[in-house]
This record gives C-alpha cells, structure tokens and sequence, in this order.
C-alpha cells in the first residue's frame, strides 16, 4: 500500500444517455458532465446496467487498474466487488489481484478456488502489518462471492497477492518441500538462504521488526535468497509445479531485497519504492502471462497510476511499469471523493476513523462534485479539448494512505488515469479489527 508501513516508518438507470450537466459552455462543470456516465450503486449486489460504458471503456484491456483514494473506506472496496463482478460477467476477467503479499494470495487463492483453509484465519495470519487495512467484511464478503462463484460453476476465479512486504512460513515451506523432494542437493543452499529471513513471530511483529536489523545482514540474506532462486531457476523440468515453485522463490527474494536497502538513507528508501512498485507490476504480469487471466488489479491510486504524484520518495508507479510492458492492453481508473470517512492510523500509529468534509476551493474534487448527479464515470481520453484542458492541469488532490494526516497531492488527473470515479460520499470500511 501506498508508503508501505513496514517500510516507511520511514432510481431508474439512465445507461446510454450522459450525465446532465449545468453551466455555460465554458464551465469545465459544463463540459465533464457532458461525457460522464452516472452510476446507480457502488455496492457489490444487484443490477449492472449502469457499468455497461465501463465497458466500452475497458475495451480490450487485460489487466485494469482500480485505485481508491483512501486505503479503507468502504464504496472503494465494494465497488471494485461490484466491478470486478462486472468484468468476471461480461468481460472474461478471471483474477482479481490486491496490494498484499504473495503468500496470503496463495493462501486465499486456494481458499477461492477449492474451499482449502479458512478465509477469517488466513486473513488474520496474513493481513497484519501495514496489510491489517484489508481485514475488512468488504474483502471478506469478496473472498465469499468468489468463492461461492467456483462452487457453482467450477474453480475458475482467482484471487493474487502482488505486494512484496511479507512472506509467511507457508510460502517459504512450500519452496523447501519441492526442493527437498525433486532437488535435494539444493536443499541445504535454500536452507541456509532462509534461516535469516524466515519469520518466526506473527507477520505484523516479523513486518515491524525486521527492518531494524543490521543492514549487511539484511543485504547478505537478499543475495543468498536471489542465489537460492538463481539455482532453482535453472533446473529447467518444465512442470506447473516447477514453474509456480520458482515463482514463490522469487517473491520471497522480492521481499529479501526490498529490506536490503538502507532505509536511514532517503534516497535509498525511494529506490526501495520504486523497486517495489515495479515488482508489483511484474508479479501482475507474470501471473497473467502464465495463467491467461485478465485480471482487476486493486490497489491505491497512486499504485494504479501512471505518474507519481510524489516523485522524490516514489519515483516511478506500478501503473507506468504496467503500460510500458503492456501498452493500452493496461486501463488504469482513478478514485476521487468529495467528503466523508475513512480509518487510517494516527501519528501514534493506532488506527482510527477520521472524517473529512466537502473538497475545498481549487481542488479537484471540488469541481468533480459539481457534476448531477454526484456519482459517476467519466472516460478522460475521448472528452472534449474543455474538458481535457482541465483534467491535465495539476490541483490539489485527496491521496489518503495508511496514516492521518496527510496533505493533498498535486495531480493531473487526465495525464495519471485512463478512468475516472468520483464519489460524493464515503464511509469507513467496517473492520474485523476493532480500532484500539
């Protein structure tokens, strides 16, 4: 998630017709209203007809990206429910991929497809760290859908990880058992590449902790893991298992090597943003490479993007590695919101839930709220020049990580996202975690 915690410390539907807009012809309210598109609901259940022109705009993508400009409000977690039910329905999409760690996506995968494990559980092992903001009956009730979708119709929706702050012990053994059974003579490299990096405590104690051991330690454990996944690579018996082996492999050298950066230095943990936004985008890709998928990628916004709105401590975003490998085959869709409430953590890292009123003067979700009715989509490459005009001009932004306060952002909204979904009003997610 965006600033990693871990890390950073450091009515009837109306579906052709466009939203009615009010105004003169020079009024930027005027000339969005024109092409947005107005949306019925953003929970999960019920009648899809209004995001009918989502696809149109998705058209031939592969991998969509849909942020959310909080980390856990609640209309950003249904309605990628609803969207991703949209995609699964009417656009082939098979996979939906989080901002969390590969380990607790494989885990939850199996759940998804084949009822394996308990999904409270796996979300509480795995969901823990700078991840607890995904412990929520929002996710919960997704996993459940999706879950209930492949008892009906057979195990085909899946559900991926892409993030890199944690690998739990399963992952780990799961590398060492196929080690141990078709490459014992690798078995005690990968043994002694482990020994450090392995957790031994609960992932949030692991994610908290481990950042603050010595940094050669930390850098001689990444090599050793990247050595380890070097020599499996290269025995080559071309099976599924070998395949998703070597993969589990290099997540857990992703998360090695992520920590093996000095994180004292600035410049150091900005590489260390910009190598973790790019794994992100190759771990989406390699999956969709390998299974076929298409795929919903849900992260925040600033992941989904394309430029950073922060460039000096997140160089380079998830979103622009995707469209580089993948050129319009990725759709990335940006959140906006005019008020409401969210839980996040505070300056004493306890979790809470704070509450923002309507956007102020200049920004941009002050003019987005302008346009009737409040709740819409709007596809920023074929608006009007007005419009496009106004998109590409930089204004302040509500960008809300895992901590509060946070300032807002300057972004161009037409030059960072595809897609737009602006919200009037939200509400916290609903944890499974009480707030401390």
């Amino acid at each position: 998630m965006l600033g990693l915690a871990s890390l950073c410390l450091a009515a009837a539907v109306v579906v052709a017709q466009p939203v009615a807009a009010h105004g003169h012809t020079d009024d930027p309210v005027a000339a969005l209203g024109r092409d947005a598109r107005p949306l019925r609901s953003m929970e999960p259940h019920g009648d899809l007809r209004d995001l009918r022109p989502l696809g149109g705009m998705v058209g031939d993508a592969t991998v969509v990206g849909l942020g959310e400009a909080t980390h856990n409000s609640r209309e950003f977690f249904t309605m990628k429910h609803r969207v991703f039910r949209y995609l699964v329905e009417e656009k082939g999409f098979t996979t939906f991929a989080l901002e969390t760690g590969w380990s607790g996506g494989i885990r939850l995968n199996e759940y998804v497809l084949y009822g394996k494990g308990d999904p409270d559980q796996i979300m509480r092992e795995e969901f823990q760290g700078a991840y607890q903001f995904w412990r929520t009956t929002e996710y919960r009730e997704l996993i459940a859908w999706m879950r209930d979708y492949n008892a009906r119709y057979g195990p085909r929706l899946q559900f991926m990880g892409n993030d890199l702050g944690y690998a739990g012990p399963e992952l780990f053994d799961r590398v060492t058992g196929y080690v141990r059974e078709h490459h014992p003579s690798l078995l005690p490299q990968f043994q002694d590449a482990y020994r450090d990096v392995r957790p031994a405590t609960d992932a949030g104690t692991w994610m908290a902790t481990y950042p603050g051991r010595p940094l050669a330690q930390r850098q001689a454990s990444a090599a050793k893991a990247q050595r380890a996944l070097d020599a499996l690579a290269a025995v080559s018996p071309g099976t599924s298992r070998h395949m998703w082996t070597v993969q589990h492999a290099r997540a857990i050298a992703q998360v090695a090597t992520l920590y093996a950066f000095d994180l004292d230095d600035p410049a150091q943990v900005a590489l260390a943003m910009r190598y973790r936004d790019q794994v992100m985008a190759d771990n989406t890709a390699w999956w969709h490479e390998q299974t076929g998928a298409k795929i919903l990628l849900s992260a925040h916004n600033a992941h989904v993007g394309y430029v950073s709105a922060d460039p000096e401590q997140y160089p380079r975003m998830q979103g622009a590695f995707l469209r580089d490998r993948m050129g319009a085959r990725y759709v990335s869709i940006g959140f906006t919101f005019d008020s409401g409430s969210f839980n996040a953590q505070d300056e004493n890292d306890q979790m809470g839930t704070f509450t923002v009123g309507p956007a102020a003067p200049g920004s941009n979700e002050y003019t987005l709220d302008k346009v009737r009715p409040r709740d819409y989509l709007l596809d920023m490459r074929g608006v009007t020049a007005q419009a496009r005009a106004w998109l590409r001009e930089p204004r302040p932004t509500r960008s809300i990580g895992t901590g509060w306060p946070e300032s807002d952002k300057l972004i161009s909204l037409g030059k960072t996202y595809d897609i737009l979904i602006h919200r009037h009003h939200v509400r916290a997610a609903r944890l499974l975690i009480a707030p401390k």
